[in-house]
């Protein structure tokens, strides 16, 4: 494209959005504030995630290790226990370590004294990569030599994904309406511009102007709006997720929560902040203009 004629789509995008600038401002606004929000969300669920992540690596299953393994016997099965690919992590505990920590966890340690470690099993806690696999893993695990018992908490597994879906469902209902809400307020807006230009329209029409050329400008409008309501979004969404880490942080009761600091994400918040400007201005922009063009 020319230096003119980019010059001229950018002279018309902006004398349109000067036209109309409370409306203007309105739309920025408008897109902004549904970014932010959408951003927010987003961003919640995004450490929610990762919370669920670290959640699921602490939900162990413990393997017993049958009674007639000597200890050296028991170790070698950690090995194969290992090789499952669905395996993180397997941590061996001896049968005097397994007494230790049964009576530490007891109110009055006393009443236990003289308790025999060979009362309990060799045993080893096992992390997994996937949650979700926890039933195919027990089963991988119990085919093993040597493995005597496995204990599996399925319904915390069942309630992290359960957790996931609702997460994931209502990020998309709700990043759906407020995209929605952005391309109806941006519409509107360049709505008002071809409104107040559609004798122009028209008459160009009939001299033989293409319809790429009168739609271009009325784009370019669209496409200003959404990216300074992107642009402004960013950084209003950097400041205040800045804001609400360090005052997080700050709070005893709430350091048990990890966030994920800006700069994990930023890149990511960058280009979906651009692109969802650029595609509520770009779509706002086609859809108001189609019906005037039929002349």
């Amino acid at each position: 494209m020319k230096k003119n004629n980019i010059g001229y789509l950018l002279r018309e995008g902006f004398r349109g959005i000067f036209r109309h600038g409370f409306r203007s401002v309105t739309s920025i606004c408008v897109t902004v504030a549904c970014l932010l929000i959408m951003g927010t969300f987003s961003l919640v669920l995004y450490n929610l995630h990762n919370m669920v992540v670290d959640l699921e690596r602490e939900n162990q299953i413990l393997v017993y290790i049958d009674d007639s393994y000597s200890t050296a016997e028991a170790k070698s099965v950690g090995s194969q226990i290992n090789m499952i690919s669905n395996v993180r992590k397997a941590e061996f505990v001896s049968r005097q370590q397994a007494l230790d920590d049964f009576v530490d966890e007891q109110q009055d340690s006393r009443l236990f004294d003289g308790l025999d470690a060979s009362t309990f099993r060799d045993r080893y806690v096992v992390t997994l990569e996937d949650s979700s696999l926890i039933k195919q893993t027990v089963e991988e695990i119990k085919k093993i030599d040597g493995v005597a018992d496995v204990n599996a908490h399925y319904e915390i597994a069942n309630g992290f994904q359960m957790v996931q879906r609702v997460m994931n469902i209502a990020s998309a209902i709700i990043i759906a309406v407020l995209f929605a809400v952005s391309l109806f307020i941006i519409s509107n807006t360049v709505k008002l511009s071809m409104y107040d230009r559609k004798e122009e329209i028209a008459i160009m029409k009939m001299v033989g102007a293409t319809d790429s050329f009168i739609r271009l400008p009325f784009v370019v409008e669209g496409l200003i709006l959404g990216l300074f309501g992107s642009l402004i979004g960013f950084f209003l969404q950097w400041g205040l997720y800045d804001f609400l880490q360090s005052s997080i942080t700050k709070v005893d009761t709430l350091r048990l929560f990890r966030i994920a600091p800006f700069a994990d994400v930023v890149e990511l918040v960058a280009i979906v902040y651009a692109a969802a400007g650029l595609a509520v201005g770009v779509l706002g922009g086609l859809l108001s203009i189609r019906k005037f063009l039929k002349v």
